[in-house]
């Protein structure tokens, strides 16, 4: 069984984020989906938020588990997860650059382990959480690019911040 491993913040999870999940579930006999921390980021929700907006998300799909493991680096959890893929999503260019100097460090980290990079729909080429976050940030809507429960909340978060 091909188990792969497809990390992320997740801060918030986005509809691309969705996508790029399912694909990963058709492809792969299992999907560990780990909720992790980039320490180059600031983050809006903590992990157990994030792990219950992606749960709420993707939690009812057969081969997918959600797993956290903020402090760990990738390519560790995947020796431990026995995984012999890492899946990263890919909305342009940027990413592309980005996820392939990640997936070289991978390689020479880990040589038995491979990267593969999906790409988001169309429509979701545009969607990254920061941007998510700014809009929302001042008022937009934006329910139409994240999972129910994560917009929910990110409008919550955002009017307690207005509040301060």
């Amino acid at each position: 069984m091909k188990t792969a491993l497809l990390p992320g913040s997740f801060d918030p999870i986005t509809n691309g984020h969705v996508d790029i999940i399912k694909q990963a579930a058709n492809l792969f006999d299992r999907v560990a989906v780990l909720i992790m921390t980039n320490s180059t980021k600031h983050y809006l929700f903590s992990v157990d938020e994030r792990m219950e907006f992606v749960q709420d998300a993707v939690g009812t799909i057969a081969n997918v588990r959600i797993l956290k493991k903020p402090d760990e680096l990738t390519i560790n959890a995947a020796q431990e997860l026995n995984a012999t893929v890492i899946v990263r999503g890919v909305r342009n260019s940027t990413d592309f650059l980005y996820e392939q100097q990640i997936a070289a460090m991978n390689k020479m980290l880990a040589p038995n382990i491979e990267t593969i990079l999906l790409f988001t729909k169309p429509q979701e080429s545009f969607v990254a959480s920061s941007i998510i976050k700014e809009v929302a940030r001042f008022g937009g809507d934006v329910t139409a690019f994240l999972p129910n429960k994560a917009a929910k909340a990110l409008k919550e978060k955002m009017k307690n911040i207005d509040e301060l």
